[in-house]
């Protein structure tokens, strides 16, 4: 069932199956350019707006979704509905999220006859997602988008706190994977890094060029894949964790004490950051950069045990 209107403010018509083939072929630039100009549509740069034209990259995309039937997907931005249409037929339920009015109203044709898809209207960084896909049911829940430049960080880790999203597929600025991938001692290294690989096992499937969209953007991209860790593993995304990590790499030529001590962290001076330091097993000689993810893990537990669980929540 799709839940949206027919057609928004920003076009005056919706084709229809019966209008012919604007919009059958979803990646081929023609046929999105007669399929917007048709509807008084046009890609919305503010909004990040750039569709897949790469079949292959589709393919790619699906590969990495690995969709099945027991799989409930949430996908943050479907635009034309290229990727819902490749996957939906493969999987139990599809949950949709479209900010645009326009395109909303245009997937009411493009992905008409598939009953297991549910589009949902609305700013998706305002939205209790995990409600709204909470109601799908299911046994595991994906995620999948092309994230939009400018939103990538909060939509990303919106996702990675939804604990039932099993594994994100998703198109990020190639330097955003770099930093997603990066290892130790190495400049693109950082906070980023450490928050994300902390929850999740992290892997670029492909490498795409700006030309697979239209219109192409200024920058290449890249499709990473996001496997949840298992909980029983050490790591986890927590509040510790991200304030280390943050003081660790703003001061990052500075050695760990100097930079845990000069970020203003509740309750932490450089003698505090000396007694962590030594309770997890690192050498306070060392800068933050050179820190792997599970060290990091051990000065975040390391502080808690020092000024409590909930630290830094609270003041100590």
């Amino acid at each position: 069932m799709l839940a949206l209107s027919s057609a928004g403010p920003r076009g005056q018509k919706v084709i229809s199956p019966g209008d012919g083939e604007a919009y059958q072929d979803l990646t081929s630039p023609a046929c999105i350019r007669r399929l917007l100009r048709g509807n008084g549509l046009a890609p919305l740069s503010h909004l990040g707006q750039h569709f897949l034209v790469s079949r292959r990259v589709l393919e790619e995309i699906v590969a990495a979704v690995d969709p099945a039937p027991q799989d409930v997907i949430l996908e943050i931005g479907p635009g034309l509905g290229t990727v819902t249409r490749a996957l939906a037929p493969a999987v139990k339920r599809l949950v949709a999220v479209e900010v645009d009015r326009g395109l909303a109203g245009l997937l009411d044709s493009t992905l008409a006859g598939l009953g297991n898809v549910q589009v949902v209207v609305g700013d998706a960084t305002r939205m209790d997602l995990g409600e709204v896909l909470a109601k799908e049911g299911g046994d595991v829940g994906k995620g999948v988008s092309n994230l939009p430049y400018y939103l990538t960080s909060p939509l990303l880790f919106q996702m990675i706190a939804m604990e039932f999203l099993t594994k994100l597929v998703l198109m990020v600025q190639k330097e955003v994977a770099d930093r997603l991938t990066a290892l130790p001692a190495t400049k693109d290294y950082g906070a980023l890094t450490v928050a994300v690989t902390a929850v999740c096992q992290v892997r670029v499937a492909a490498k795409v060029t700006r030309q697979a969209f239209y219109p192409a953007p200024g920058v290449d991209s890249s499709l990473v894949v996001l496997d949840r860790r298992n909980p029983a593993e050490p790591t986890a995304l927590n509040g510790s964790l991200s304030a280390v990590a943050r003081a660790a790499f703003g001061y990052r030529r500075k050695t760990l004490p100097r930079a845990l001590a000069g970020a203003h962290l509740p309750g932490v001076d450089r003698s505090c950051a000396v007694r962590a330091l030594a309770l997890a097993g690192i050498d306070a000689r060392r800068r933050g950069e050179t820190l792997s993810v599970e060290e990091f893990a051990a000065v975040a537990r390391a502080f808690q045990e020092l000024l409590g669980r909930e630290w830094p929540m609270r003041e100590v």
